[in-house]
């Protein structure tokens, strides 16, 4: 039986237990976190494994065939290249890294090592993904609007923006990902941010609110907004809306979906209205909602130990390089709202 160790047994950390605890097929040999009574808990909560505070420890002793990594944006680089140099199959947990030459360099040498990994975007793994990707086949897109707005979490280290890389990369980074799943790959953006609307507190240091508009490969042009300012989930319905010439899709992430599009002649579900002209272009449309089956977390965990169980690694919808791309994509945000200018995006 393959061994399944942690590092980094915190929020996150403790989302993965919970699917970990389901699998038979597994040894959940060891867990690690700079806090020792954490690391205990989940030996605990496992009911197996051995709780360390040092990684390096851990290995030597456990001796994984797979690692989960969940540790702060900011504590990248030291561990991933020692696991790469021991051959450890690793899940990482977004955002990779802060620093992009950092994230070129993991990359590069779990390239060259033939390295099974992957990362956290289990928000790919929804089942209402593929109907979003059939919608944007059918339809093609011409705009994708963006809003995702919240509070600022309780993470210690989430409110310098040193450390967490801010909102757009630490949490929206999620939106951006799925965005850049069905869009294709962006290549311009331009971001503003605005400070001042979340009441001061120690250590906050980062952007309340952000706007970015961006350009896609394909020529389509999308926006993002998201805030951290949210006192109350009246504050704004957050979703990605895809914007068809003849239909929309409005996608929840790891939620639902629904489909907006032309009404047959007997049914009669709601007005559709867009200017056309000097006029209006009015339509009968009718909606249609996809549940999400709420297993995306479950089958993003699955679908990496089983490629090391297997040594198939081609169902894994998020592999570190690809992340990489995501990285870009929000880091070029970061870039632009700091020099208030257009970033083009890739290496």
């Amino acid at each position: 039986m393959k061994k399944l160790a942690m590092i980094g047994c915190g929020n996150i950390g403790s989302y993965h237990l919970g699917h970990f605890l389901k699998y038979d097929d597994v040894e959940l040999a060891g867990f690690c976190d700079l806090i020792p009574e954490r690391a205990e808990n989940f030996v605990k909560r496992a009911g197996s494994g051995k709780a360390f505070t040092d990684w390096r420890d851990m290995y030597d002793e456990i001796k994984p065939d797979m690692v989960f990594i969940c540790i702060p944006p900011y504590a990248h680089g030291e561990l991933e290249f020692e696991t790469i140099r021991r051959g450890i199959p690793m899940f990482v947990e977004k955002p990779v890294a802060l620093d992009l030459d950092l994230a070129y360099r993991i990359r590069d040498a779990i390239q060259e090592a033939n390295l099974t990994t992957a990362v956290g975007f289990q928000c790919r793994y929804a089942s209402i993904v593929a109907p979003t990707q059939e919608f944007a086949k059918k339809h093609p897109i011409t705009y994708v609007n963006c809003v995702r707005m919240g509070g600022v979490p309780s993470a210690p280290w989430w409110a310098d923006k040193k450390l967490s890389g801010g909102q757009i990369v630490e949490q929206t980074i999620h939106n951006y990902d799925m965005i850049r799943y069905i869009m294709g790959e962006p290549t311009e953006v331009y971001t503003m941010g605005a400070r001042g609307f979340v009441s001061p507190r120690p250590g906050y240091d980062t952007d309340d609110l952000s706007t970015t508009s961006i350009r896609f490969e394909s020529g389509a042009l999308g926006a993002v907004s998201t805030g951290c300012y949210a006192e109350s989930g009246a504050c704004y319905d957050s979703t990605i809306t895809f914007s068809a010439a003849d239909a929309r899709l409005n996608h929840y992430i790891i939620k639902k979906a629904q489909v907006y599009d032309d009404a047959p002649e007997q049914e009669e579900e709601g007005d559709g209205f867009v200017v056309k002209g000097d006029g209006g272009m009015k339509k009968k449309i009718r909606m249609t909602e996809i549940p999400d089956d709420g297993q995306a977390g479950d089958l993003c965990d699955r679908t990496f130990v089983d490629a090391v169980l297997t040594g198939d690694s081609s169902k894994i919808r998020s592999p570190y390089a690809d992340a990489v791309k995501t990285l870009e994509f929000v880091l070029a945000c970061n870039q632009s709202m700091e020099e208030n200018r257009p970033v083009k995006i890739g290496k």
